[in-house]
């Protein structure tokens, strides 16, 4: 397929959580220009019900694909790609990469055979999730929680705001207290803004308790579908929200410092 070489790669979510999959990216694809669209006026999806979900996120996307003609959607939110990814991939015709817990390389990774998934409450509860479980962790014990707080303090924390430890404790002491909890030795962060609080997190759960993501994973993937494409990015990359522009305060340092121009609207 014929791309121009300055057609960007749609980099979607809630919030700010996909800038996690926007560095993995960079490493591999330096010079691929990006689009990164933040859908502020819809965060939290956790809270959302799927049929919410899966409308807002698709009408979203048509529209934006419409708009930037994109060579590749990434929904770099875990929430949004185990409900709605069917339904875009219907919606956009070029290739539409989502985000799914890292249940696959945290099974391989344990070692007592015990993993902690934390996501949103809409996450934890999709059959999306019982399939990787059944599919890759099978014999294994795999702890879900939700921890929609962790959205907004990661949400402020790239802002610059402090973040409670008591939101962190809460999260290990509810793992800690399901049966087998004690053995958790992995940490699977089935939320692209939670790696954002890998320090908290790792304060709390301590270091020997691995953390794993699924940002180089969805990388490499990206690298792969657009092998031996050019790239050639006009000026910076864009960084759009819907609502208004006020959504992005704070959030100037952690943009220019990734190469992204000031937020535009939507």
């Amino acid at each position: 397929m014929n791309v121009e070489a300055a057609s960007p790669i749609l980099l979607f979510d809630s919030g700010v959580g996909g800038l996690t999959v926007y560095d993995a990216l960079r490493k591999v694809l330096p010079e691929a220009p990006v689009i990164y669209a933040a859908d502020l006026a819809g965060l939290p999806y956790g809270t959302k019900t799927e049929a919410q979900i899966a409308a807002r996120v698709a009408g979203l996307l048509g529209r934006m694909a419409e708009r930037y003609q994109p060579r590749l959607a990434c929904i770099a939110c875990n929430t949004a790609s185990t409900i709605a990814l069917g339904m875009v991939r219907d919606v956009l015709e070029i290739p539409v990469v989502g985000t799914v817990p890292a249940i696959k390389p945290a099974a391989s990774l344990t070692r007592t055979g015990t993993i902690g998934l934390v996501g949103t409450e809409a996450t934890i509860r999709q059959a999306y999730v019982d399939d990787l479980e059944a599919q890759f962790a099978s014999g294994k014990r795999l702890l879900r929680v939700a921890a929609p707080g962790l959205v907004a303090a990661a949400e402020a924390k790239l802002r610059g705001q402090p973040v409670d430890p008591a939101l962190i404790a809460d999260v290990h002491a509810r793992l800690a207290a399901m049966p087998g909890g004690a053995d958790i030795d992995t940490l699977v962060l089935a939320c692209t803004h939670f790696p954002l609080l890998a320090d908290e997190l790792a304060a709390a759960f301590g270091n020997d308790v691995a953390q794993v993501d699924g940002a180089e994973g969805i990388a490499r993937r990206i690298a792969h579908l657009l092998e031996g494409q050019s790239f050639a990015a006009q000026g910076p990359n864009r960084f759009v929200v819907t609502g208004p522009l006020t959504g992005a305060q704070g959030l100037e340092d952690a943009l220019a410092t990734r190469g992204f121009g000031p937020a535009e609207a939507f």
